[in-house]
C-alpha cells in the first residue's frame, strides 16, 4: 500500500523547460527590435555561452551537487545561506551579463551595456512565464487527503521558492517540501531520499517517487529501494541500466498504477 507520494517539481508538475524557452524567445525578440539579429541564433549563442561560462566557476561543483543548471543561473539571485551560495550570489550578476554579452558578440554585436539590459530583461520575462502542465492540479486534487504528498526538488532554496511563489497554487498541496540546496545534497544522492522517508515516517515500500529525470529522480529513488514512476512526456529513449518501475506519458496515468499497487496488497 502506497502511503507517501513524492513529486519532483521542474518538468514534472511545473513546465520549466517551456518557461525558460519562452523567456529566451521574448528576450531575443526584444533584442531584434534594437539590432538586426536573428532571435533564434541569438538564443542558441546565449545558451552555449551560458553553459561554457557556468562550468568555469569555482562554484560549479556545488551547482552539480545541488542540481542547478546554467539557465536557472540566468535568472536566480542565490541569496541563500552557506558559503557556496554566497559565492554564487557575488558572481551571478557578472555571469548573467557576460552570457548575454558573449551571445551578442557571436551575432556580431559588441555592446556590453546592452548585454546587461538583456540579462535583466530575461529575468523579468522568466518570472512572467510560469507554466504548469494541464493535468497538474486535477491530479493533485485527487491525491490530496488520500496520500501524504512530498515535493522533492533540486535547486537553490531562493530560486525554487520563487517558482512556487509565482505559482502559488502548488505549495498548499504538499505536506512537506524538501529543496536540495537547503538539505545540502541533491538527487540522485540517496541521503536526500532517506531524509524524506525519515521525515514522513514512511517505510520505503510505502513510498512512490514520480519524476521526469532518469538520472536524478529515478536513479536516486532506486538507490534506496523506492519504487518510481518515470513521467516521459516527450518519448525520450530508455536507459539500459536506469529503469523505473513504471513509465507514463501523462500524470493521469498515475491512478492506474496506484490501483495496481493497491490490488497487490489485497
Amino acid at each position: 500500500m502506497i502511503r507517501t507520494i513524492i513529486f519532483d517539481l521542474d518538468d514534472t508538475l511545473l513546465w520549466d523547460e517551456k518557461s525558460i524557452a519562452t523567456a529566451f524567445a521574448k528576450t531575443c525578440q526584444f533584442a531584434a527590435k534594437q539590432y538586426d539579429v536573428n532571435p533564434m541564433e541569438l538564443e542558441a549563442a546565449v545558451r552555449e555561452a551560458a553553459r561554457t561560462l557556468y562550468a568555469t566557476y569555482e562554484t560549479y561543483a556545488h551547482t552539480q551537487l545541488i542540481g542547478i543548471n546554467p539557465f536557472e543561473g540566468l535568472w536566480g539571485t542565490f541569496d541563500d545561506e552557506g558559503e557556496a551560495f554566497q559565492r554564487m550570489k557575488k558572481l551571478i550578476p557578472s555571469y548573467q551579463k557576460d552570457a548575454w554579452t558573449r551571445g551578442l558578440q557571436v551575432c556580431g554585436i559588441h555592446n556590453e551595456e546592452y548585454g546587461k539590459t538583456l540579462a535583466a530583461r530575461f529575468i523579468e520575462e522568466r518570472k512572467k512565464a510560469p507554466f504548469v502542465y494541464e493535468e497538474t492540479f486535477s491530479v493533485l486534487d485527487q491525491l490530496k487527503g488520500n496520500y501524504k504528498l512530498v515535493l522533492l526538488t533540486n535547486g537553490a532554496p531562493s530560486l525554487q521558492q520563487t517558482k512556487l511563489a509565482i505559482t502559488p497554487e502548488i505549495a498548499p498541496y504538499f505536506d512537506e517540501i524538501v529543496i536540495s540546496g537547503a538539505f545540502g545534497k541533491g538527487k540522485p544522492d540517496p541521503s536526500i531520499f532517506t531524509y524524506v522517508l525519515e521525515k514522513t515516517s514512511t517505510p520505503v515500500e510505502q513510498a512512490l517517487m514520480i519524476g521526469d529525470n532518469l538520472m536524478t529522480d529515478i536513479l536516486g529513488s532506486s538507490r534506496v529501494g523506492m519504487r518510481s514512476v518515470w513521467i516521459n512526456r516527450e518519448n525520450k529513449p530508455k536507459h539500459d541500466e536506469i529503469r523505473p518501475d513504471f513509465e507514463i506519458s501523462h500524470l493521469d496515468e498515475l491512478f492506474t498504477i496506484l490501483g495496481e499497487l493497491s490490488d497487490l496488497n489485497e
